[in-house]
């Protein structure tokens, strides 16, 4: 599993209705500091988004100049940095970022999310545990699930297990932690609880074809072989071009 697979929480770049359209390094009119900091920031995020980090980086880098209390800032350049290639300045940023701004959700899994690709396990969970126990945060679920996924990283299967079941704990039928929860058991060779929490998932979440693929191997798994044929009939039915349909195909 790698860093890539943590879902949902590296900062969302929120271009709002106000954002500045031009797209080019052409200066910001002077406004306060408070007011350019933002301008400068919203068009930095336009830039990292379109792929042009250097002009994000230069952007971002007057925002905090402007405004150094301004931490989805700092915590943005340090995603700009590491698109750059450089770790110390993309630490240095985030460090910067959770110092002025310690309750800002984004800031927090944003950091939580370096640490672990930096193989920082414990540093960055306690990162997405503050980030999932803001007062303010209403998707804890998601900060809890990626720390489960950090832990997985480790690996330390019994603290992932906790957090996913937090996460659940947060909001009951979140898709993400139930199938988590359900590969760990079939990793652990507990079927009966890897169609447990598949159950519930597909009971409130889309089918993919993974999902069906996986579910007929849980049944198979259970010598449950007409569980298994009907789950690979809807696989066919509904996914009849996708790898899991040819894998099913190849098996039988």
């Amino acid at each position: 599993m790698k860093i890539s697979r943590i879902i949902g929480l590296v900062l969302v770049w929120q271009l709002l209705g106000g954002c500045v359209s031009t797209t080019t390094g052409a200066p910001i009119p002077e406004a306060n500091n408070a007011e350019a900091a933002e301008l400068n920031f919203q068009l930095g995020a336009r830039y990292y988004n379109s792929g042009n980090y250097q002009l994000a980086r230069d952007r971002l880098e007057l925002a905090v100049d402007l405004n150094p209390r301004l931490g989805i800032a700092y915590s943005s350049l340090g995603l700009t940095y590491e698109k750059l290639g450089n770790l110390r300045l993309a630490r240095e940023s985030y460090e910067k970022a959770v110092r002025v701004s310690p309750d800002n959700i984004d800031v927090q899994n944003n950091y939580a999310v370096f640490l672990c690709g930096q193989r920082e396990f414990d540093a960055a969970a306690r990162h997405f545990s503050k980030a999932a126990n803001h007062p303010e945060n209403d998707d804890a679920e998601i900060s809890l699930t990626n720390a489960g996924l950090c832990m997985l990283e480790k690996p330390d299967d019994k603290e992932a297990e906790k957090y996913f079941r937090d996460a659940l704990d947060a909001k009951v039928n979140y898709g993400p932690a139930l199938l988590q929860l359900c590969l760990m058991k079939y990793r652990q060779q507990d079927y009966l609880g890897a169609r447990a929490f598949l159950q519930r998932y597909m009971a409130s979440n889309v089918s993919t074809a993974g999902v069906l693929y996986l579910a007929a191997e849980i049944e198979g798994k259970l010598d449950n072989d007409q569980g298994q044929e009907q789950f690979i009939d809807q696989l066919l039915r509904d996914y009849p071009e996708s790898a899991e349909a040819r894998k099913a195909l190849a098996g039988n």
